[in-house]
């Protein structure tokens, strides 16, 4: 709204020319979500203390989490506020990909907030049923997934990592692959957000990533000199998630180890639609097995447990997400975190470099 109530008086007061450029925008984006979450934290922390919103910790899992139980959680709903209003601030709202980002955030994080609600405030300790859960992230896909698939223009070929030239049309099936980015992008981040600061982290190197990839995309010039797929209006996603980067940092100040307040799913699961939904815009979706390496390596730990179990009646991980598995090998959490911080930002670095090496 900045945008559209104040680059008009460019005309008028040179000063505001500042206003078409993305990277001025990015910037205060990230700046203005992080005050937000920054300022608004303890008095919702407090808050949440009072209505007894706390964390249920499971007894089957490190004997150190037991003493997390009773801190309070539900924090991604200030992410969702801060992203929400530093979005409709900087970024120019007339852009259909802005709308359709944040239709991924409201979407699944009704979603998570709804399963949130009945662990934690009706005591039960399961809240949606996974097939409850999935239809519902699927229903919000699909409807995103459809839009791309029928926008005029849009293409349904991927843009392989390293690759120039190999692109796979995938045609009627782009939609259910546009699906199974979304929502296994969100269960991947759902996944990880089982340590102090750990899915944040990755999150927050994820969104920086994606603002560089959805600057680069938007930009005629920049995207045909590396070679990537040019999408009109992608550019302006880059305000989006600088507000994602800025609302994760200002949230991670308080969730780092000990934590004064989870996200839940209410905060694990918008995040990772709207990293999923961005990389769908930017044609950027297999970049997400890169950048996002650390929640696919905790999703896939959970699969092949699962997998392992049910077929051999064996475990493969002591415990898992994968992190749980360290935990028991004796490792102290925060050194679980950090390490994985250090691997996101290494994965990180070369999903970046993707963009120039092909």
């Amino acid at each position: 709204m900045l945008y559209l109530w104040l680059y008009p008086l460019h005309t008028e007061y040179a000063v505001f020319n500042v206003f078409r450029y993305l990277s001025f925008r990015m910037i205060y984006a990230a700046i203005t979500a992080f005050l937000i979450a920054f300022v608004l934290a303890p008095p919702m922390i407090k808050k949440f203390q009072e209505l007894g919103i706390g964390q249920r910790v499971r007894d089957d899992g490190p004997s150190g989490h037991l003493g997390k139980t009773g801190t309070p959680t539900m924090g991604g709903v200030l992410i969702i506020f801060s992203v929400l209003l530093t979005t409709l601030l900087w970024a120019d709202v007339r852009n259909l990909y802005i709308w359709l980002v944040l239709l991924a955030i409201v979407g699944f994080g009704l979603i998570g907030f709804v399963d949130d609600y009945i662990k934690i405030l009706r005591g039960r300790s399961q809240g949606l049923t996974a097939v409850q859960k999935l239809a519902c992230q699927g229903a919000v896909a699909l409807a995103i997934a459809m839009f791309f698939y029928y926008s005029p223009g849009y293409s349904t070929q991927l843009s392989v990592p390293f690759f120039k030239n190999f692109t796979p049309d995938l045609g009627l099936f782009y939609v259910p692959f546009a699906i199974f980015v979304i929502v296994g992008c969100s269960n991947a981040v759902n996944l990880t957000d089982g340590l102090d600061g750990l899915a944040i982290g990755p999150t927050v190197i994820a969104a920086m990533a994606y603002t560089i990839v959805a600057w680069a995309v938007g930009n005629k010039l920049i995207a045909d000199y590396l070679l990537i797929p040019h999408i009109e209006g992608a550019g302006e996603l880059s305000v989006l998630t600088a507000s994602i980067v800025g609302s994760s940092l200002g949230f991670l100040w308080f969730n780092t180890y000990p934590a004064s307040v989870f996200m839940g799913d209410v905060g694990s699961l918008p995040l990772g639609s709207a990293l999923g939904t961005v990389a769908v815009v930017c044609k950027h979706e297999l970049l997400l097995l890169i950048v996002g390496g650390v929640f696919v390596m905790e999703a896939v730990s959970v699969i092949f447990q699962v997998l392992s179990f049910k077929s051999r009646g064996k475990r493969i991980f002591l415990m898992a997400p994968l992190h749980h598995h360290f935990e028991m090998k004796g490792w102290e959490e925060p050194k679980v975190v950090v390490r994985l911080w250090i691997i996101a930002i290494i994965l990180g670095l070369l999903s970046v470099s993707t963009l120039k090496l092909r």
